[in-house]
């Protein structure tokens, strides 16, 4: 895997900060290096949950905001690609509708510990 490669996953226990490093109905993008590669990945919270994907459209493979942080649709009721404006379910990350029928976000795994979004 080359330096620059985007990952799908890191490791459990990756204190991302505190929760309201996230607004409360708003996604935030984090980037994270490794030493296998670099991590994007985004956050979305809802009151004291979050939901963590891979910042990578199941459509195309393009990151899903063209503008930093700018993951969810106006309403912030769904999260939106905005290259081709596919619309995904917040809490499974299931796409709802536009060009990705039957398809879904990757999953990325993290949660609240102690107040702090943290990788799980």
């Amino acid at each position: 895997m080359s330096e620059t490669e985007r990952l799908t996953s890191t490791p459990a226990g990756i204190v991302l900060g505190p929760l309201d490093i996230v607004a409360d109905g708003k996604a935030r993008s984090f980037v994270i290096q490794m030493r296998a590669g670099r991590f994007h990945g985004f956050v979305v919270r809802q009151g004291e949950r979050v939901h963590g994907y891979v910042d990578r459209c199941p459509h195309m493979g393009l990151p899903l905001a063209q503008k930093l942080d700018d993951y969810l649709t106006p309403s912030g009721e769904m999260i939106a690609c905005a290259w081709h404006s596919a619309l995904f379910d917040i809490a499974d990350g299931r796409c709802l509708g536009g060009p990705c029928s039957g398809q879904k976000l990757t999953p990325w795994s993290v949660g609240v510990v102690s107040g702090k979004v943290v990788t799980t």
